[in-house]
């Protein structure tokens, strides 16, 4: 049996690698400017939610970078990965790249909801310089695509099957391209 006190530092060092992992959505830009420059791969530290299987995706208001409403929906017959991100997190950043690999194979859809608060046009020029052009890119004008999804950290990833039902969830960076992340979107293929 562990002493109390020696459960507790295992408990908050494990706590720590996943708050490592993931930006706190109330952070803002202006205390994490050094995202913008780092994009180099870190440890995949996310914490997978099956919480919310089987809900249906949330009806929520969108727009494309460019500020034109966007419709909100699964693509016909296939599965569709929701991203929150924002372009001041540094594992968000670092895990786009690999998003726009899942969505150029073309047998998953993913929706990269920006949570900045900032011009429509930043957002999709922050893309375009980082050559992320596969993903669907879409902003969060009304600022609630968090509270819907009940994301306190970002990022954080909805997975839907291609009939739109939750799968699982992530929270914080995951690598999307290794064995473990590859298996869990294979789910969608399977419903």
């Amino acid at each position: 049996m562990l002493s109390p006190s020696l459960t507790r530092n295992i408990l908050g060092a494990g706590l720590s690698l996943v708050l490592l992992a993931a930006c706190d959505r109330q952070s803002g830009a202006g205390t994490q400017p050094q995202a913008l420059a780092q994009a180099t791969p870190t440890p995949e530290v996310s914490a997978l939610d099956r919480g919310h299987k089987g809900e249906a995706m949330p009806a929520i208001k969108l727009t494309d970078p460019a500020g034109n409403p966007l419709a909100f929906a699964a693509p016909a017959g296939k599965p569709l990965l929701v991203n929150l991100w924002a372009t001041w997190c540094g594992p968000c950043v670092t895990e786009l790249p690999a998003l726009d690999k899942v969505a150029a194979s073309g047998t998953i859809g993913v929706l990269a909801i920006s949570e900045d608060m900032t011009a429509p046009g930043k957002v999709a020029a922050f893309l375009a310089a980082r050559h992320v052009g596969h993903v669907t890119a879409a902003l969060d004008p009304e600022g609630n695509a968090s509270e819907v999804w009940q994301a306190g950290t970002l990022p954080t990833s909805i997975y839907y099957d291609a009939r739109g039902h939750e799968l699982w969830r992530s929270t914080g960076g995951r690598d999307w391209g290794s064995a473990e992340s590859k298996k869990l979107l294979a789910e969608g293929s399977a419903h």
